[in-house]
């Protein structure tokens, strides 16, 4: 279809699961891709390849996006390598689940780091150039339980509610020069993530979607494609669950 053809979007954790799936989407429709990884070079190198295939740019960058100071190198490298930078996919992230009474205040700064702090380093390097372009977009990954809470998860679940009110102030202070950014919430996605669930914990959450069944990387990469598309060009400030009516 074309919708992001010449842009150059950047999506963080971009390897595996929700990550790989938009890398894919916005790929399949003309984006050059640029994509963060922490660890294998060798399947970096695999998923250029896969990306290169769609007839776009594509190159992964080996940066930890919780790292202030390799995060403005980030931007930097891809202004140098791209020429620009249309497009920001803040998508990663981790868990370290725990009840309250057990949880360590190293699960507890772990999961901020990752999943808030990374958000904000990326966002407050990337949207330079988008100023002076006056045109950019933000699409930040958040949860279903950033809006509901989940037992267990409070660390991960005070990250994604951090998302949200950060990416509605962004929304605020960036909307005057053209630049959106949205929330999407995801549900229950198949991804190694939900793999590590037990079969029992899978068909709870399965039997409290009323759609009756779980959502696909495709399901969020869809959304997250629209989002960074013109055909959004009116929509910011917003969060979107992508979760089979799970919330409503």
């Amino acid at each position: 279809m074309g919708l992001l053809k010449g842009k150059t979007a950047l999506i963080t954790g971009g390897t595996r699961g929700i990550g790989l799936g938009i890398a894919k989407k916005f790929a399949e429709n003309g984006a050059n891709i640029a994509f963060t990884f922490v660890s294998s070079v060798e399947k970096a190198q695999k998923i250029e390849e896969e990306l290169k295939a769609f007839g776009i740019n594509a190159k992964g960058y080996q940066s930890d996006a919780a790292d202030f100071i390799a995060a403005e190198k980030l931007v930097d490298d891809i202004i140098k390598d791209f020429g620009t930078l249309d497009i920001v996919v803040n998508n990663a992230g981790i868990t370290r689940d725990n009840l309250l009474m057990r949880m360590t205040e190293q699960q507890w700064d772990e999961v901020m780091q990752t999943n808030l702090k990374s958000i904000f380093n990326l966002s407050k390097f990337a949207v330079k150039p988008m100023m002076k372009a006056r045109n950019g977009v933000f699409v930040n990954l958040s949860s279903i339980v950033g809006v509901n809470g989940n037992a267990g998860q409070a660390n991960y679940s005070a990250s994604k509610a951090g998302i949200i009110g950060f990416s509605k102030s962004l929304a605020k202070e960036l909307g005057s020069r053209n630049i959106r950014c949205n929330v999407v919430a995801p549900g229950f996605i198949v991804t190694e993530m939900t793999g590590e669930l037990d079969e029992k914990t899978r068909e709870l959450w399965q039997q409290s979607i009323p759609l009756k069944r779980p959502g696909s990387t495709e399901d969020v990469a869809n959304l997250c494609l629209f989002l960074a598309s013109d055909l959004s060009s009116y929509i910011s400030g917003q969060v979107i669950n992508v979760d089979g009516g799970m919330l409503m």
